[in-house]
């Protein structure tokens, strides 16, 4: 049986089910700039206010869109960046807000974050390639902030959160910021043709080898300010949806495909490590992750030996899997990667594609009917965009830069 990513019936069906997506989110623009937390028929949550992360994805996912040539996207980029150039944007002390509340105040309670800050690198510079007024401006000033707050240039990583006005800077430093970081910095480069951005990501990146091959491919997420590992961090708050205790089975995923993603861009300079340690983490996350519990999808956390802790499936887990499973097909052309690829996408048409109200169940129990106690609603479709993209665009450039070079595969 032939590889489903070689067949043009199936990238047909990725393509349509990227337009189907990008429908549901038709609304998600705000007239007052910026973009709406979606709830499960995508109407606009105005109870939980204008978050930047949120708002940034919905940049990114429609810039791609007008990229693609989906009419109306646009137009709904242009309107969520309205938010990142407006509101969302702390023009006394600079940076981005976490969010706006429901009456429109800036959250100055929940600082700045990094998690935030790449979100906003990565959607400016796609709505830079796709032409959308105010990108290139917003993608200047946001390369300068992420430098000159968030990258430590001697650690060859980034820190975390600080309080609003930059005075201070937490302790913590996260993996999962500095993840999102590779993803921002790898898009920055192919945007600005700056080899200075594909470099950091590889320090991040060296930091996930080591990591993986010290922890049996089981990846520690949170750290002291001086990257000593806090494996027992949030123990007593397991399902945290950016800081969960133990694990996490989807990162371990998504850092597989960041790895290879990496070291195309990289090219010739690249580590091999890079390639090895992408195996290592998927093969982990799928043993311990994978139909765990006699029901298939992917469980969120396990505790360091591998034994499950939270149990539920989350939607950006499964996007993540099929990416990392087609990252690593191409790669390695290895048939059980291409099969694994298949099984997951079976998965996701089965139980996460919602055909009645749209877009993807966020969040399922672990008999896999709907669950939201984690994610209620279907905030937002970057994840699930993602990877309807991925296996039609070569390993090496970013999605958009993909885009706009005409290299997606219909």
């Amino acid at each position: 049986m032939r590889p489903w990513q070689t067949l043009p019936t199936h990238r047909t069906w990725l393509d349509g089910e990227c337009r189907r997506l990008l429908g549901f989110g038709r609304h998600a623009a705000l007239a007052d700039g910026g973009a709406a937390y979606l709830d499960d028929d995508g109407v606009p949550d105005l109870s939980r206010g204008v978050q930047t992360w949120i708002t940034a994805r919905t940049v990114h996912v429609y810039s791609l869109g007008a990229l693609l040539g989906v009419p109306g996207s646009t137009e709904i980029a242009a309107g969520a960046l309205a938010g990142l150039t407006g509101g969302l944007r702390d023009a006394e002390s600079g940076g981005w807000h976490h969010a706006l509340t429901a009456q429109g105040a800036p959250d100055v309670a929940a600082g700045k974050s990094c998690y935030d800050h790449a979100f906003v690198l990565l959607a400016a510079s796609s709505a830079t390639l796709a032409g959308i007024p105010g990108a290139r401006d917003l993608l200047d000033e946001a390369t300068g902030v992420f430098l000159e707050r968030f990258w430590d240039d001697k650690a060859g990583r980034c820190v975390d959160e600080w309080d609003t006005s930059w005075s201070v800077v937490d302790p913590y430093r996260g993996l999962n910021a500095n993840m999102h970081a590779v993803e921002a910095m790898l898009a920055v480069a192919d945007c600005l043709d700056d080899e200075a951005w594909r470099d950091r990501a590889a320090r991040i990146c060296e930091l996930v080898v080591v990591l993986a091959e010290e922890n049996d491919g089981r990846l520690p997420e949170h750290f002291d300010a001086d990257w000593i590992p806090q494996p027992e961090l949030n123990r007593d708050r397991p399902d945290d949806p950016f800081k969960p205790y133990g694990a996490t089975i989807g990162h371990g995923l998504e850092w597989a495909r960041l790895l290879l993603q990496t070291e195309a861009s990289l090219g010739e300079r690249a580590s091999s490590s890079l390639a090895t340690t992408a195996s290592i983490l998927f093969d982990r996350a799928v043993e311990d992750g994978w139909a765990r519990d006699g029901a298939p999808g992917f469980v969120y956390t396990t505790d360091w030996d591998g034994s499950p802790v939270v149990r539920d499936r989350m939607h950006w887990v499964a996007a993540e899997a099929v990416g990392a499973a087609d990252a690593l097909h191409r790669r390695t052309g290895e048939a059980r990667f291409a099969d694994l690829y298949a099984a997951w996408w079976d998965y996701v048409a089965t139980y996460l594609m919602d055909v009645d109200r749209g877009s993807w169940r966020h969040q399922l129990d672990e008999f896999n009917s709907p669950a939201d106690g984690v994610w209620p609603g279907k905030p937002d479709l970057y994840h699930a965009v993602q990877a309807t993209l991925l296996p039609r665009v070569p390993l090496g450039p970013s999605l958009a830069r993909a885009a706009r070079d005409g290299l997606v595969v219909a």
